[in-house]
This record gives structure tokens, C-alpha cells and sequence, in this order.
């Protein structure tokens, strides 16, 4: 899957959730086809190492809790100075606990909607004026195949996932006259820290779904995120690609 080829030079792109799982292969991916990286990261200490490990002149990195819009707003503002945003991929995500919708922990309900598309609203909403500036943009949305089908005990992820979605289509309508993008990928599980958020009886569950058998390799996710976000992509907007090895069915 690596040696498929993108060119993302003069590009610069902000990755959230972009120290570990998916985000990390992307920036791996856009690091090697030309492109300056941005990731948005809220485990400071990982971002950091990461930084350090990958050792790119093109990387770099800013501590960023996505669900506070002010602070979002304030690291755009600052890299606007210097740069174009051209790229968007809203990663950053978390599962919440695994519970029945009546017991689930009012303040993680709050939370996983706060991340998991109040996050993904607030950096559109931050990036998208410099992007139309230049009628020039790519936006990735990751929701999952759970905002399409529903996880059971996982009310909270679900929900947000969908919203995901729905602001999906919504933003793309809105910008369908513009050289601008925005796209929803809904992957199943894949082989990334985030299973270790679950316990392994849900982790079961998803996997006896998948036809194909098996989990989704990061590396798969990862080029149909740089075909979406590439200069490629000159007319699909406004859409949701399914990546869940044949879980879904629509």
C-alpha cells in the first residue's frame, strides 16, 4: 500500500488525532509524498516523541484539544500567518465507555459528542474561511461504519459518528462551488489503540460482523484518505466512503 503514489508537495495539512493509530499512518503517508504536516494532538508527550522519531523538517506539531473551539481558533490563526491550510483530516476520536444507553455516565456521553463531532465542527469552522480564500481545500471526516449501522452499548460513539456524517453532506452541499471537498470515510474496526478502549467480548462483537474477517489494516485506511484528499479527488463532495470489509449495507 506504501508504494502507491501521491503528490502532495506544496500541500500542507492539519491531521488531527495525528500522534498514534490512523492519524500517525496519514502523516507518515503525506510526509512521504511532499506535504507539510500539521498534527493536532491533545497527548502532549506522544506528539512529542512522535515529532522526535519522525525527525521531518516538514513536521510539526501543536497540543490541541479540538472540542474548545477558542483554542482550535487560535492555533489556526497562527499558522495562517505563515501558511495555507489546504488539507484537513478530523481524526481524533474516542470510544467512551462500553455501556447500555441507560447507564451510560452522563458527563462521557458529553464528552465523546464534545470530541467526536463537536471536534470535527470546530475545525471546519476554524479552517474552512482560509480554504475558501483560496478556493482550495480537501476535508476527511473519519466517522465509522458504527455511525451508519449503530454499535450496540456504544450509544454515545454511534451518535457521534452519525453527526459526523450528517455534517458531512451538510458541508459539502455548502461548498460544492468551490474548489473545496469534504468527505466521510466509515471504517470498521481496524488494529489501532483504540480496541484497547473496548472491552474484548465488544471487540468480538465487531469482528464476527465484518465479512471479510478481519480487521482493517491502517495502511488500507490510509490510501483511501490520501486518494480523497488529493488534487485527484476532483468531484466527489459531499459523500461517505465505506471502508468496513463488507459490513455495511448501504
Amino acid at each position: 500500500m506504501d508504494n502507491i503514489k501521491f503528490d502532495f508537495k506544496n500541500r500542507t495539512a492539519v491531521v488531527t488525532g495525528g500522534a498514534q493509530g490512523f492519524g500517525l499512518d496519514i502523516t507518515k503517508r503525506y510526509l512521504k509524498s511532499g506535504a507539510k504536516v500539521i498534527i493536532w494532538d491533545i497527548d502532549h508527550k506522544l506528539t512529542e516523541k512522535v515529532v522526535k522519531d519522525l525527525n521531518n523538517q516538514n513536521l510539526t506539531a501543536n497540543t490541541v484539544d479540538i472540542s474548545d473551539f477558542k483554542e482550535v481558533k487560535s492555533c489556526v490563526d497562527e499558522i495562517v500567518k505563515t501558511s495555507n491550510i489546504d488539507i484537513l483530516i478530523n481524526n481524533a476520536g474516542i470510544t467512551g465507555p462500553t455501556a447500555s444507553l441507560w447507564d451510560y455516565d452522563v458527563e462521557m456521553w458529553k464528552k465523546v459528542l464534545d470530541i467526536n463531532l463537536n471536534g470535527t465542527f470546530n475545525c471546519c469552522k476554524a479552517i474552512i474561511p482560509n480554504m475558501i480564500k483560496n478556493n482550495y481545500g480537501r476535508i476527511v471526516n473519519v466517522a465509522s461504519v458504527a455511525g451508519k449501522d449503530g454499535n450496540a452499548n456504544a450509544s454515545a460513539y454511534s451518535a457521534g459518528k452519525a453527526g459526523a456524517i450528517g455534517l458531512t453532506k451538510s458541508l459539502g452541499k455548502e461548498l460544492a462551488d468551490k474548489n473545496i471537498a469534504v468527505n466521510a470515510v466509515t471504517p470498521a474496526g481496524a488494529k489501532t489503540r483504540i480496541l484497547d478502549q473496548m472491552t474484548k467480548e465488544h471487540v468480538q462483537r465487531m469482528l464476527s460482523k465484518v465479512p471479510r474477517g478481519r480487521f482493517l489494516e491502517v495502511e488500507e485506511f490510509t490510501s483511501l484518505v490520501c486518494w480523497l484528499s488529493s488534487e485527484e479527488n476532483t468531484f466527489s463532495t459531499a459523500a461517505v466512503f465505506d471502508i468496513s470489509g463488507g459490513r455495511s449495507t448501504y
